[in-house]
Formats: C-alpha cells, sequence, structure tokens
C-alpha cells in the first residue's frame, strides 16, 4: 500500500473513531483542511463514497464500514511494528552483525565480545570475518574493524583505535642456533618467513620503518604460507624469522617466547579501526558496542609494545644467552 493511502486510511478511521474530521486532523497533528482532501482523495481513488458529511454530522457509508473493517487490523499491526522499531532504538537487545578481518584477529576480538554478550545477554550477535573489504551497505555491517589505512568509504566513519605494529621478530631457539641480525640487509642469511598474499598468490615483502619512511624488503622464501597462524607457529617453533603483527605477537615477546629483532626498523603506518555508520540513526544495542569497542580498545595496551618494552624484551635475551 502507497504511504499516501495508508495515511488517508488512518485519518479516515481517526475520524469515524472521534466524530469528526476537525479532531481526526488534530490528533494526527495535520489541519483540517489537509485531512479532508486525504479522505476526498482516497475515495476518488475507491471511486466510492465513505462517509456521509453535513455541516454537524459524519457518518459512515456501508463501503466505508466494509473499509474499516477489513483495514483496521491491517493498520494496528502496522502501527505496532512501527512502535517496536522505534522502542528497539532504546534496548540493548536484539541483532548485531559484526565484520572484521579473519586473519589472527580473534585475540582482539573474541574477549571483546565475551564481555558485550556478558553485559547484554539479548543482543544476538553475527559476526562475519573476511580479509577481502568488502560491501559494508550489501553485507548489512552493522559496526566492523579493519586493518590498514584509514579509507572508510560512502557513508561510514572510521576511528582509529591503535597502530599495527610489523615486529620481526624469533624464537630463542632459533637465535640460538643462526644468530640475531643486526641490519636488515643480514636479513638474506637468514631463514625468514613469507606471506603469500591469498588474492594474488604473491609473495609479500617486509614493510621496514627507514628513518620515518617504509620500504619493502624482499626475501628468499625459506618459509611461505597464506595462513597467518600457521606462520606463527613455525616462528614460534624456532624454524624462521618472521614479521609478525603485534596482534598475535605481543603476547609471546611477553612470555619470552619471541625476541622482537631489529628495532629501529619497526613499521607501525597501519593501524586497526573501527567503522560504523552515522550515530544519529543506531539501534541502542550498536552504540554500546561501539562505545565498548573504544572503551577497550583505544591504544590497546593488551596489543601495543612501547618501545622501552620491545627493548627490554631484546635485552632479556642477550642477557639469558650470556648467562648460558
Amino acid at each position: 500500500m502507497p504511504i499516501n493511502e495508508q495515511r488517508a486510511i488512518a485519518t479516515f478511521a481517526k475520524a469515524i473513531e472521534l466524530g469528526s474530521i476537525r479532531k481526526a486532523a488534530q490528533a494526527q497533528g495535520i489541519t483540517p483542511q489537509a485531512a479532508s482532501h486525504a479522505i476526498a482523495h482516497l475515495e476518488r481513488h475507491l471511486g466510492v463514497r465513505l462517509l456521509h458529511r453535513t455541516t454537524r454530522s459524519l457518518a459512515v457509508t456501508d463501503e466505508g464500514r466494509h473499509l474499516l473493517e477489513q483495514a483496521l487490523p491491517a493498520l494496528a499491526a502496522l502501527e505496532g511494528a512501527l512502535t517496536q522499531v522505534k522502542e528497539s532504538r532504546h534496548e540493548i537487545a536484539g541483532p548485531i552483525r559484526i565484520g572484521g578481518p579473519k586473519s589472527s584477529f580473534a585475540p582482539v576480538l573474541a574477549p571483546l565480545l565475551e564481555e558485550f554478550c556478558t553485559r547484554y545477554p539479548a543482543v544476538l550477535p553475527d559476526v562475519a570475518l573476511d580479509d577481502a573489504i568488502g560491501d559494508w551497505v550489501l553485507d548489512r555491517v552493522d559496526v566492523g574493524f579493519r586493518i590498514g589505512a584509514d579509507h572508510p568509504g560512502s557513508g561510514l566513519i572510521a576511528r582509529r583505535l591503535f597502530p599495527l605494529q610489523l615486529i620481526v621478530c624469533a624464537a630463542p631457539a632459533y637465535l640460538d642456533r643462526h644468530g640475531s641480525p643486526a641490519t636488515p640487509d643480514d636479513l638474506s642469511a637468514h631463514r625468514c618467513s613469507v606471506y603469500r598474499n591469498t588474492a594474488t598468490g604473491q609473495i609479500e615483502p617486509w614493510l621496514l620503518n627507514h628513518d620515518g619512511a617504509v620500504q619493502q624488503q624482499r626475501l628468499p622464501p625459506r618459509f611461505s604460507s597464506n595462513d597467518l597462524e600457521l606462520e606463527l607457529q613455525a616462528v614460534l617453533s624456532g624454524q624462521v624469522i618472521g614479521q609478525l603483527m603485534n596482534l598475535t605477537a605481543a603476547q609471546h615477546i611477553r612470555a619470552g617466547r619471541l625476541v622482537p629483532l631489529l628495532l629501529p626498523y619497526l613499521s607501525a603506518h597501519y593501524g586497526v579501526y573501527l567503522y560504523y555508520g552515522s550515530r544519529t540513526a543506531q539501534p541502542k544495542r550498536v552504540r554500546a558496542f561501539i562505545d565498548l569497542a573504544v572503551e577497550r580498545l583505544q591504544d590497546a595496551p593488551a596489543f601495543v609494545l612501547g618501545g622501552k618494552e620491545l627493548e627490554a624484551a631484546a635485552k632479556a635475551w642477550r642477557r639469558a644467552r650470556k648467562s648460558q
């Protein structure tokens, strides 16, 4: 039903209920002329007379009574649906669709979802993780995360949460056998892992910071994989040196399972971003998730390693080696 017809039927029903087109207009917040015009337009559209009007009285015709009998249940259902949608904006309940990268993002997202669902058990998360950047509108994403540069796309807001650090690191077992590279040029003599892009099949270079500028370092693929978790396990086992994201490396560096290397060349030019639409029309559950994500992940001390912390981790391994 076109929306103008729905409004006209609602005006007609209200006029019968209150016994006056003027009162119906007042109840709907329109002028009496607009109400009268809407009913007259509906009558012309249907080709029947719905009301008998005089200056003092208003009576419904047989055709009008039949229309009311058929239309009132539908109008009540529609009004109930509209009210439910409006009220849902003020409840922290219902479905929320969350998007994000698939590779290595579980350590970031899983604790956040656990806390959110504990706080708001009536919310129903629908999580879709994909390393490809899709169409957020077509994918019906309410809020999501992306790694990279700030490119929110049309109609989206991007908020940078924390830097993505690319840290060259190795397990103590590897360093004990092969030693530690002092400069990027030394890497060619080491067993280095490289990432194979899942979309292109090409080997990705390491990205190193040289005096504030990011440069690509291409390495012989002693170990290559299109799976970041498998690469992490290869580095942890002492088979290779890897350039790993702080999302997965931070906990292992703090535990001493990995040693950060080439610290002057650490790259942090990418970021982890939170994406969402305009806050003006968001359901309360979406706003609550955004607020919690910002509260927990802004600057992300669980994942971001400061310079002093990285240097301390590197020195701890050197001290341990000297004491052997």
